[in-house]
This record gives C-alpha cells, sequence and structure tokens, in this order.
C-alpha cells in the first residue's frame, strides 16, 4: 500500500513539475510572438508549452548517479567524473527557468527590447528545454 502511495505522490509531483514547464512555455511563447510576427500563432505557443511540459517532467527529477565519497577516482569507476545527465539537468533547467523569468518581466513591465534579446530568449529556452530532455534521457537509459 505505501509503494502505490509513494508513486502516485511521486507521480503528482512529475505533473506538477510538467505544469510549471508549460506555463514558462506559455509566457516564452506569449514574448516572442509578441515581438517576431512570424511566430504569432496558437501553434507556436502550444509548442512551447508542451516542450516546456516533456523537458521539465523528464530534466527536472533526473536519478544521479551513485555518490562514493571515499572511493579513490580510479579510471574503470564513477568516483570523480561528472554526472552527465545530473549536469545537463541542472544548467538546462537555470536556462529554461532564467529565460521565462526574463519573459514574464518584459510582459509585465510591459518593455520592448531590442529583437536580439527576445531572439536570445527563445534559443536560450530552447537550449534549456532540450539540455533537459537529453538529461532525463540519459538518466533514464542508464537505469
Amino acid at each position: 500500500m505505501r509503494s502505490r502511495v509513494r508513486k502516485f505522490a511521486h507521480f503528482l509531483e512529475r505533473i506538477g513539475l510538467a505544469m510549471a514547464g508549460a506555463a514558462s512555455g506559455l509566457f516564452v511563447g506569449a514574448h516572442v510572438g509578441s515581438s517576431i510576427a512570424a511566430l504569432t500563432s496558437q501553434a507556436f505557443i502550444l509548442l512551447m508549452m508542451a516542450g516546456g511540459a516533456i523537458g521539465f517532467y523528464l530534466g527536472i527529477d533526473t536519478p544521479p548517479l551513485p555518490f562514493h565519497p571515499h572511493e579513490e577516482s580510479s579510471e574503470q569507476g564513477s568516483a570523480g567524473n561528472i554526472d552527465s545527465a545530473e549536469f545537463l539537468s541542472a544548467a538546462g533547467t537555470f536556462l529554461a527557468a532564467l529565460t521565462a523569468f526574463m519573459s514574464v518581466g518584459v510582459i509585465v513591465l510591459r518593455t520592448d527590447p531590442e529583437i536580439y534579446w527576445t531572439i536570445l530568449i527563445m534559443l536560450g529556452w530552447v537550449v534549456g528545454v532540450v539540455m533537459q530532455i537529453v538529461a532525463g534521457t540519459i538518466a533514464r537509459m542508464r537505469d
């Protein structure tokens, strides 16, 4: 019984992360779509929301490599190595959250940034979400 409750709680947590990712994608899509006429469509906003939901669902809660602090660094072991999934997850989450925060700031403050800032925000969002998806995929493939 307890196992089912834990699994359900974990599932709810992941769905919450996916909703946060979708909301972030909505803000980035709304900002970018309002600045670049070619991207002013519901399909673009839905694509940004779907990417955010998938990225945050897969990439934020990645199972890390086992940590062995007392082992010496060796060529065969994982001690001292960088966990690529954990690093990609952290960097991708930071980048996606930063660009979403910037988008919200632009929308709320009603500023009109230069077009290169808008393109940079969109590229940062896409790279961050892709990093999260890759991190989640790597972490789940090694289990």
